[in-house]
């Protein structure tokens, strides 16, 4: 299809968003380099709070400190996110000792978060707050505070909250990324949080998705060829396994290996298979995530692994049709 030529209008609307970007990507720049001795106690007293850690704001505000406070649970810091107005009603019966209040307010004047913050400092519940000057009421009253100044809003009339939701978001992220740093939180403990969906599948054990017992296709050394090949059409994987006594894999076939000896006239159906082993395949332990176990077979161009135990023994097979996510 032939594309017609820009107009002014189309012109002078790339600008504009090119000119949004810009001023957020700016406000970031400023907010990183504007880092200072403030941050490190503002993360140990997030780090040092025994219940959870919750989240307010209001307006817009609001809604990116409930993405603050899903990326702080999600990352081993238990949040909930409370608004305002609500707890002023009676929700604030929800926070508990041993809880910190961390709200939010680019102005630190709205009332309603004022509020908020004063009922929760009269249950000596401790506050933190994300502001956009550490000199405005709540900057001054919270018990520490972090500023997240901005400059310009990247709204055209500079009112809409644009560039400051942006930092406040960003702002969000890296307190939660402090924060499992401090803790050690690492993919084990990330795993565990999200069983579900590609994330949670990629960090699983391999032993959670092997075949094991008689879905596995194995045959010890001694067998006839032709018994090894039946074990191979019987499990339908392309491969088998080739063990000694003990259960050590000593070696495996594949079906691309058979058309081999095939081609050079080698494969006698009665002769042992262990005569045709050429070299210890690849094992992998059944703690590696999955998403390595992919990384390995892409890597070696091979779509099975066998899950071996530390004395080379096979507890299972992970084939690459398994590595769905």
């Amino acid at each position: 299809m032939e594309r017609r030529p820009a107009t002014p209008a189309d012109l002078e609307l790339l600008a504009g968003a090119r000119r949004g970007l810009q001023i957020e990507a700016a406000a970031l720049v400023a907010l990183a380099e504007g880092l200072d001795e403030h941050f490190v106690p503002f993360v140990r007293a997030l780090q040092g709070c025994t219940g959870r850690v919750v989240c307010s704001g209001m307006g817009k505000t609001g809604l990116v400190m409930r993405k603050v406070s899903a990326t702080f649970s999600s990352t081993g810091t238990p949040s909930f996110f409370l608004h305002p107005v609500d707890a002023l009603h009676g929700d604030l019966g929800a926070v508990c000792s041993g809880d910190i209040l961390l709200v939010a307010s680019a102005s630190g004047q709205t009332r309603e978060v004022l509020d908020l913050v004063n009922a929760a400092m009269n249950r000596k519940i401790p506050v933190l707050a994300l502001v956009g000057r550490l000199d405005s009421p709540l900057g001054r009253l919270a018990e520490k505070s972090l500023e997240l100044r901005v400059e310009e809003e990247a709204c055209p009339l500079n009112l809409a909250p644009t560039t400051s939701t942006t930092a406040l978001i960003a702002m969000g992220d890296v307190l939660a990324l402090a924060l499992m740093e401090a803790r050690g939180f690492g993919e084990t403990d990330f795993a565990r949080l999200h069983p579900a969906g590609s994330l949670g599948e990629a960090l699983r054990p391999v032993r959670d998705r092997m075949l094991f017992g008689e879905a596995r296709p194995l045959v010890q050394t001694s067998v006839p060829l032709r018994e090894a090949i039946a074990e191979m059409s019987r499990k339908g994987l392309g491969i088998v396994g080739i063990v000694d006594a003990e259960g050590r894999l000593c070696g495996c076939l594949t079906d691309g290996d058979l058309r081999r000896l095939v081609e050079r006239g080698e494969l006698v159906e009665e002769a042992e298979v262990g005569r045709y082993i050429r070299g210890l395949p690849k094992g992998v332990p059944s703690e590696l995530p999955l998403r390595e176990v992919r990384q390995r077979m892409y890597g070696a161009r091979i779509t099975a692994l066998f899950v071996v135990d530390a004395e080379g023994r096979v507890e299972g097979l992970i084939h690459i049709h398994h590595l769905n996510f």
